[in-house]
């Protein structure tokens, strides 16, 4: 991969999660970051660390303009990160300068401090902000669009879980995979009117910057209900030890913060950890102890 410096983390993810597609998204990236560079006239420095899905460099334009380089593999998470950014318009996200949509790239402002509202030292409040900012977020999707859609992709779960679990050999009880079928369902079913909704949502996806107090990143949009967005968000501050009343406590306060059915919260927290419970076994074999801890004490209260 030449004279750029590719993050560990990403060539790991790309080769685990895509296979030899990966590997030749990889063994392409330097040939499409030169392209980019100049055909956006610029300047670009070494990658940001921490991201681990794609490419993100800070970079310069012709006349000075602080921007960032994005270029990821392209799939149904990343494919539509553009056309959520332009539905966004830079009201409470990172606002998109350009995009090449054939080579995945993204070329974004800069934001600056860009500290991580996940490092603020006040999680409570932190919270609360991300709960207010992702209130915003949930825009009504015009018609047509081209975001994939929850309701398809739970239909898509009540298949693919079941047999994913098969394919594993019954790596965890029965009883939790009926649970998570059923839900599948009801999502599938679901009336709630969709907004755009965002399946990477949490604390470390919101910097703070100039303009507004703080913005969004690296959405992975969809259409669907707005509790869908709670369930990731959830499991990225539940506390470590996983503690059944502290959870019960914040499925009850996002219902309350973001106006929606406490349930709902619990259910696709429950439901996102079953499958990264099974992405996790596919995908590196192991280490995904807390993910299954935590779908076992989120199944307890349904």
């Amino acid at each position: 991969m030449t004279d750029l410096a590719i993050p560990d983390e990403v060539v790991r993810m790309n080769l685990a999660a895509n296979g030899e597609a990966g590997r030749a998204w990889l063994e392409a990236l330097p040939r499409v970051v030169r392209e980019l560079r100049a055909r956006w006239e610029l300047t670009i420095g070494p990658p940001f660390e921490g991201g681990c899905v794609g490419l993100v460099v800070p970079a310069e334009r012709m006349d000075g303009t602080a921007v960032v380089l994005k270029v990821s593999f392209i799939d149904d998470e990343t494919r539509h990160e553009a056309d959520a950014l332009a539905l966004w318009d830079g009201d409470g996200a990172v606002r998109l300068l350009d995009s090449d949509p054939e080579r995945g790239a993204l070329l974004l402002e800069r934001i600056e401090p860009g500290t991580f509202l996940g490092d603020h030292p006040d999680r409570d409040e932190a919270i609360s902000i991300a709960c207010r900012l992702l209130r915003r977020m949930w825009r009504p999707v015009p018609e047509p669009h081209p975001f994939p859609s929850v309701r398809e992709l739970a239909q898509g779960w009540a298949i693919e879980l079941p047999e994913r679990f098969d394919r594993l050999r019954m790596p965890f009880e029965i009883t939790l995979l009926r649970t998570v079928e059923g839900l599948c369902s009801e999502f599938a079913s679901s009336t709630v009117e969709p907004v755009l909704a965002n399946r990477d949502y949490h604390l470390w996806n919101i910097l703070a910057a100039r303009r507004e107090p703080w913005l969004l990143i690296d959405p992975k949009p969809l259409a669907g209900e707005p509790a869908f967005d709670t369930g990731h968000f959830l499991r990225t501050i539940v506390p470590e030890g996983l503690d059944r009343t502290a959870v019960d406590q914040l499925v009850d306060r996002l219902g309350a913060e973001l106006d929606v059915v406490p349930e709902r919260v619990r259910a696709w927290a429950l439901l996102r950890s079953v499958d990264d419970v099974l992405w996790g076994l596919e995908i590196y074999g192991s280490d995904v102890e807390w993910d299954l801890a935590c779908a076992r004490v989120l199944a307890r209260s349904l």
